[in-house]
């Protein structure tokens, strides 16, 4: 049996970033309040929690005083920097330089948008903290889809311009992309430089690891795919994989890996999100080596 670890998966330079900022900060000042789980992993946020990381929502935020406060790198709102000026609070800003350009770029398409009645559209997930912080640029009127049926939502008699989440599937994008095109041409006969600007904004770290994980997962028996369940990337790259091979399993950790899943595999490939650490990666390794005299590698 043939224990390998995907060299292409684990953190994305944002998360990295994020994390080795907070760790900085911890170590030269003690506890640190993150608003927000500062990665979708809940071994990783324990792992930190242990540190002094103590995670925070929203309205706690509206509570703190005279304190520190990091920003993960999803990126936040206007209305938060906003509100740290008012408080006080010092803000550690670990938001993700791919992130922030998007937020400037809906930020203009909004601003032009105005003047012609248009609308901005995030395809992405409702309520996730990367699309919070975009809407935040359209003082809450940008349009939210992730399904045909919220498509229903817009206008297609007014100008449309499209983005995306970052870490959103690069064959969703493009799905919503021609939906919009057909809706549009239903409606005005036509379509229009003017009617439709679609933007594909997902990040090409992220984007690049669909076409690698296709590869990775081609070579092996089973797949074990590792990331938290809250991860919107770690469901887009899992199916993925499910989609090469179907011996391919979603797991948080060790703890609900099923060993018949591994009955006959001579090749056990493990890969993760963005979200994912390595050395989340790498226990899951160690426990299947314990249960057999594999030895894995990195590939």
């Amino acid at each position: 049996m043939n224990i390998t670890i995907d060299k292409n998966s684990g953190y994305c330079f944002g998360v990295e970033f994020a994390i080795k900022m907070a760790e900085d900060e911890m170590e030269d000042n003690g506890q640190l309040y993150c608003l927000g789980d500062i990665v979708h992993n809940d071994m990783e946020v324990r792992r930190l929690y242990e540190k002094g990381l103590r995670i925070i929502s929203r309205d706690d935020l509206k509570n703190l005083h005279n304190t520190r406060v990091l920003i993960r790198a999803h990126g936040e709102p206007p209305e938060t920097y906003q509100l740290a000026l008012e408080n006080n609070i010092e803000l550690i800003d670990a938001s993700c330089p791919v992130v922030l350009k998007l937020q400037n770029r809906v930020k203009h398409a909004y601003d032009n948008m105005k003047k012609v009645e248009g609308q901005i559209v995030i395809y992405g997930k409702e309520g996730h903290a990367e699309v919070i912080g975009l809407a935040g640029q359209t003082r809450e009127e940008a349009v939210i889809v992730m399904t045909d049926q919220d498509l229903d939502k817009l206008d297609y008699s007014r100008p449309i311009t499209l983005f995306s989440q970052t870490t959103k599937s690069t064959k969703g994008f493009y799905h919503i992309k021609a939906l919009i095109e057909e809706r549009i041409r239903e409606n005005k006969g036509e379509l229009r430089i003017q009617d439709f600007d679609a933007n594909d904004s997902i990040c090409r770290q992220v984007s690049n690891r669909e076409p690698q994980m296709r590869r990775f997962s081609e070579d092996q028996d089973v797949v074990l795919f590792v990331a938290g369940k809250k991860s919107s990337n770690g469901r887009a790259l899992y199916e993925v994989c499910l989609s090469i091979n179907p011996r391919s399993y979603f797991i948080e950790s060790e703890e609900e890996l099923d060993l018949n899943w591994l009955a006959d595999a001579e090749n056990i490939g493990i890969c993760g999100a963005t979200s994912t650490p390595m050395w989340l990666m790498e226990r899951v390794a160690e426990f299947i080596r314990e249960k057999s005299p594999s030895e894995p590698t990195i590939a």
